[in-house]
């Protein structure tokens, strides 16, 4: 059985959630093969994707939202890149089929899993091979949120959303209105690859949970000054950015490491609005003190989702900024119910289900 998956290069997030539905369908179907058709850099293809042999087709699919930083949108950018990339898709998309039709080996089951880039849908009509679409959004509702001309992409990437078997709705979704099947899922994020006690002995970390945060902003990072931790001296924090490890309380995580593997010893992590960084975080009981983004229509569903599912802080990013983090104050606790951690469990159920469909 062969799983293709076309995941999204505008951030680390789609490629986590995606690892999580693979690595779910790889423990109960071990013969699966699998291509990550994607333009995310190999070492975090490595690091995120642990266990699961795959082959990586370093493919450009879409553009999503140009970003100078992990909070800001530049549309006049993002516009450019979208032209740029449709020139290039048209030789893309024939030179992909081929070599996967050449790479499916004869009768083999395949799927074609796309979070969530419209130009999946024309790789798949090329080749005849099912789609399933996995994400909480698609870029349609993005580009007519940033408005002018990105309103014709946005009807561009409406018209490939339509194009697809199935889609697989994460938590935290923006309207969908694609006009296909839709599968409802539970938070999917990826499992620790450690115990607690080895990645601390690991750490040299003696923190009290209580007292200990992850700090993380995903690839492209923000900027930050290192003296900005050492205003809360009675806390501990685990950084992504080698840089800020200049502070007497932070401590770095190797590239190794994936965020989630150091989540068990905190007891908070301080991020942007984020997907994954949100799955990972609730499934492993921590709290979010969250850097608002306005401009992005992803950001506001997922804000206020987390003050439904979550316990949760929203900070202004110049209170950020300023240091004013009130970590000595409580979290904010969820208006409503948890929400279920199968997601990606029953989207590898639903992955599985295609393949075997399309014998």
């Amino acid at each position: 059985m062969l799983v293709v998956a076309c995941i999204s290069s505008h951030g680390f997030g789609h490629g986590a959630r995606v690892a999580a539905v693979l690595q779910a369908l790889a423990t109960s179907q071990p013969q699966c093969r699998f291509v990550l058709s994607t333009a995310l850099p190999a070492a975090f293809l490595r690091r995120t994707f642990v266990g699961l042999n795959y082959e990586h087709r370093p493919c450009q699919w879409d553009v999503g939202v140009v970003q100078a930083d992990a909070l800001g949108s530049d549309p006049a950018a993002t516009l450019q890149a979208l032209e740029r990339l449709e020139q290039r898709l048209p030789q893309q998309i024939e030179t992909e089929a081929r070599w996967l039709e050449h790479w499916r080996q004869p009768h083999e089951p395949v799927v074609i899993v796309a979070d969530i880039p419209p130009a999946a849908a024309r790789l798949a009509e090329r080749l005849g091979w099912p789609l399933l679409w996995h994400g909480n959004f698609g870029w349609d509702s993005i580009y007519a949120g940033l408005g002018g001309a990105l309103q014709q992409w946005a009807q561009r990437s409406l018209a490939d959303y339509r194009r697809a078997q199935t889609l697989l709705r994460c938590p935290f979704a923006l309207p969908m209105p694609w006009d296909v099947p839709v599968k409802p899922l539970g938070l999917g994020a990826t499992e620790p690859r450690f115990q607690p006690e080895c990645i601390a002995e690991r750490l040299n970390w003696r923190s009290l949970k209580s007292r200990s945060a992850l700090l993380c902003f995903g690839g492209l990072g923000l900027p930050l000054d290192p003296a900005l931790l050492q205003c809360w001296p009675d806390w501990q924090f685990l950084v992504v950015n080698e840089a800020l490890a200049q502070a007497a309380n932070a401590t770095w995580i190797a590239e190794d490491l994936r965020p989630v593997d150091v989540m068990p010893l905190c007891s908070v992590v301080i991020t942007k609005p984020g997907y994954s960084t949100f799955a990972e975080a609730l499934s492993q009981n921590c709290g979010l003190v969250v850097v608002e983004r306005s401009g992005f229509a992803e950001a506001e569903v997922l804000q206020k989702g987390l003050q439904q599912h979550g316990f949760h802080r929203l900070l202004s990013r110049h209170a950020f900024e300023q240091g004013q983090w009130l970590l000595d104050q409580p979290l904010a606790p969820p208006q409503g119910q948890p929400l279920p951690s199968d997601g990606a469990a029953k989207a590898s159920e639903c992955v599985l289900a295609a393949l075997l469909q399309s014998r």
